[in-house]
């Protein structure tokens, strides 16, 4: 089985994932990555190159951390330990500060116990497949092994959290004076940095889920579990809600009443106000083929263009990229506003979104109105081969249940790219429908 997954390098730490492991990959990612023009300049000029390592706060990432930056330090890298920020701050660092690359410890929604390592290239992108697979061969072969003063540094990056605040701050054109917002952090690295940063943007800010411990990261709280976040909205009166995720690259939000905003709403509601602002990139939106019907309607009756990609941020990245698209993004939450970010960012997307709320003067059940949400029945059939997904009888089926929804409705199967398991999404009308026609489809594929 391949080493990296759809977002790097992820398992139980100190099961597959352990402290030798995370050494190894450190100094395969320094000899894969050291490479390049630019980095044969600069050790031309007889400087070593830069690494920034962060991490979320799950106790494992104090040993995990620590073999990164031990793997680095003995490849000849500097390494400018961050500590505990969000993923979308690690790969801001990397940009702002014009580091090689960069290295993020986190299992972003996973419970404690996993863990994880995200490698950035400079500018703080993702890497494409085909430099993770050259990373992982890399791993068998020859590291590099520098003596004396080539060794590299391990230091402090003392104002790693100051400058991406900052970079927050510096995005938005609206105050948030006059709104309370409710936060949810997961428990995780957004637990410090996130309530600071809507302070600051001039909101009243009231603040669950922001005590880690290094065992209850994602534990009942995030965006994953939401019921904590609406019933202190309730509670407190406030005018919206905002969750992260353990790592905060992703944000879903809860309007005033309770109600969960996803994250095809919140697309729906910056696309809609970039549009008009004239801030939005040929007047278009990349999301999933997992994102709901109702966006894509709202988007044709505003005149915006949606692109389907396979379902994955760093797909909706590829596909932003490739177009020069400024907002992409997918139904959970990741959010990628590209003038501003590399990578979706929890913090970005949900200053942004509160500060449609206060530039509108409406509540975001009023902004949320923008796109109707067609209920949506997702079934995993298990123990099936993927190949389920393509044979004639399924997709016989299939058809018969599109020319049943006509244009009310939306059928969708996707193999699962690890498991025995077939994924079929039914959209329609009403919630009756849906059920009803993908409990059909999944009998079909269970064969």
């Amino acid at each position: 089985m391949a080493l990296f997954g759809t977002d790097g390098v992820r398992g139980l730490a100190n099961g597959p994932l352990t402290a030798d492991l995370a050494l190894t990959l450190a100094q395969a990612t320094a000899v894969v990555l050291g490479q390049g023009r630019i980095a044969e300049a600069r050790r031309r000029s007889g400087r070593r190159l830069t690494a920034v390592v962060a991490r979320d706060p799950r106790v494992s990432g104090h040993f995990l951390s620590a073999a990164v930056a031990a793997g680095l330090a003995s490849s000849g890298v500097d390494v400018l330990d961050a500590g505990v920020l969000p993923t979308p701050a690690a790969a801001f660092l990397v940009g702002d500060i014009d580091a090689d690359f960069g290295v993020m410890i986190s299992a972003s929604h996973n419970p404690a116990p996993d863990n994880g390592i995200k490698i950035f290239a400079r500018g703080g992108v993702k890497l494409p497949d085909v430099v993770e697979q050259r990373i992982e061969e890399a791993m068998a072969g020859p590291k590099l092994a520098p003596t004396g003063g080539a060794v590299g540094r391990i230091s402090r990056f003392a104002d790693a959290e100051d400058r991406y605040v900052v970079h927050l701050l510096a995005s938005l054109r609206t105050s948030l004076r006059g709104l309370h917002v409710v936060l949810d952090c997961a428990n995780g690295a957004a637990s410090g940095v996130s309530p600071e940063t809507f302070r600051d943007a001039g909101a009243k800010v009231t603040v669950i889920g922001a005590d880690p411990d290094g065992l209850n990261i994602n534990e009942g709280v995030g965006s994953t579990h939401l019921d904590k976040l609406i019933a202190e909205v309730l509670r407190t009166g406030a005018d919206l809600g905002i969750a992260h995720d353990g790592d905060a690259d992703r944000c879903l939000a809860v309007d005033a009443d309770g109600r969960i905003i996803d994250g095809d709403q919140i697309m729906a509601i910056l696309a809609v106000s970039m549009k008009d602002r004239g801030l939005l990139k040929d007047d278009t939106l990349v999301a999933t083929v997992m994102s709901n019907l109702g966006l894509h309607r709202a988007m044709a009756a505003h005149g915006i263009h949606l692109e389907t990609t396979a379902v994955g941020d760093r797909y909706v990245l590829e596909r932003m990229n490739e177009g020069g698209y400024s907002l992409g993004g997918e139904q959970s939450g990741h959010v990628i506003m590209s003038d501003y970010a590399t990578t979706g960012d929890g913090l970005l997307t949900g200053l942004h979104i509160a500060a449609e709320v206060a530039r509108q003067r409406k509540p975001l059940s009023e902004l949320a109105k923008v796109m109707t949400v067609f209920p949506q029945v997702l079934i995993n059939v298990k123990g099936v081969e993927r190949s389920r997904a393509t044979d004639a009888d399924v997709l016989s089926a299939v058809a018969e249940a599109e020319a049943e929804l006509g244009d009310s409705g939306r059928v969708l199967l996707r193999p699962s790219g690890t498991e025995p398991l077939v994924r079929v999404m039914v959209e329609a009308a009403s919630e009756a429908d849906a059920k009803r026609v993908a409990e059909r489809l999944a009998a079909v594929v269970r064969g």
